[in-house]
């Protein structure tokens, strides 16, 4: 890895109810990557963050092509979603705080400013990521990171999608096209460098 770990933080992507049990939007691999996920924010509860996408109310409500994606999706908005699918999962969540969660209504955590912001007010140059899904909301991460500047450590065994194809493209992708900005390690060695 080319950075220090001594201004790395966890960030850990959407790894929330309503994607990793039993819904519409489960990330069927979700539980294959939650004990490394874990391990990570287990270990480094106070340099973890997580994001939450969280859904927009209504439809109605909704901007742009985002309205046509919650009319495929009515289910998800605030009005119509179970109590607690949004939530991260139980395992997660027992750690914040001292870990702490930004939520963000579309893909990229990085639109509003305020992680960011807290990333810098806080001395980080690197972001250690780990969740789901690796072709939407992980690679909205990543390339925002990436212009912001920021050093990425993607942790492919704590890395997720509903489809194998594009999990893997989207990981051939990020390690060829932007080496010199993100390294592909796992867990172990995140933990190895980060001791």
């Amino acid at each position: 890895m080319k950075s220090s770990p001594d201004n790395a933080r966890h960030l850990c992507v959407d790894m929330q109810v309503m994607f990793v049990e039993t819904s519409e939007w489960q990330m069927p691999w979700a539980e294959k990557v939650l004990r490394q996920v874990e391990e990570l924010a287990f270990a480094y509860p106070a340099r973890t963050i997580f994001t939450r996408f969280m859904p927009v109310r209504s439809v109605e409500d909704a901007i742009g092509t985002w309205r046509d994606y919650y009319r495929k999706w009515p289910q998800f908005t605030l009005e119509n979603i179970q109590p607690g699918l949004v939530d991260l999962v139980p395992s997660l969540k027992a750690v914040c705080p001292p870990a702490v969660v930004f939520d963000k209504l579309v893909y990229s955590p990085w639109i509003d400013g305020r992680l960011n912001r807290y990333l810098r007010d806080n001395g980080v140059d690197t972001l250690v990521i780990s969740g789901g899904e690796t072709d939407v909301c992980v690679m909205a991460t990543v390339l925002g990171a990436v212009d912001l500047g920021y050093s990425i450590v993607l942790v492919k065994d704590a890395l997720c999608s509903s489809t194998d194809n594009t999990h893997d493209a989207s990981l051939e992708l990020l390690a060829e096209r932007f080496s010199v900005q993100v390294d592909l390690v796992d867990t172990a060695a995140v933990r190895a460098w980060w001791r």
